[in-house]
């Protein structure tokens, strides 16, 4: 569909295009990375409003900086655990909540 000399695209279709469909190993690939991505962007932000360096929240969470920065680069996915210890080291909460 064309609207104003724009194209229109249907984000399901084009994942489905580049990716594949759900549950084939690129799509999981892809899900997995974009995962990481979005996880490291939140702990950043969380960070970066905190005003704590990297260095700063590895040592409230008993961790190395390396570590702190291989998350924030999507290297890494932390754990649950590490997740929940990173989120309380910056003074925030996590909240789950029905859809």
């Amino acid at each position: 569909m064309q609207t104003n000399n724009s194209m229109i695209t249907n984000i399901s279709e084009q994942l489905e295009r580049e990716f594949g469909k759900h549950g084939t190993p690129e799509r999981a690939k892809f899900d997995e990375e974009a995962y990481a991505f979005y996880v490291s962007q939140v702990l950043v932000d969380a960070r970066k409003n905190a005003r704590l360096t990297q260095k700063e929240l590895a040592g409230r969470i008993g961790a190395d900086k390396s570590y702190i920065s291989r998350i924030e680069n999507g290297i890494t996915v932390p754990s649950v655990a590490t997740f929940y210890r990173m989120v309380s080291a910056l003074g925030r909460s996590v909240e789950l909540v029905p859809v």
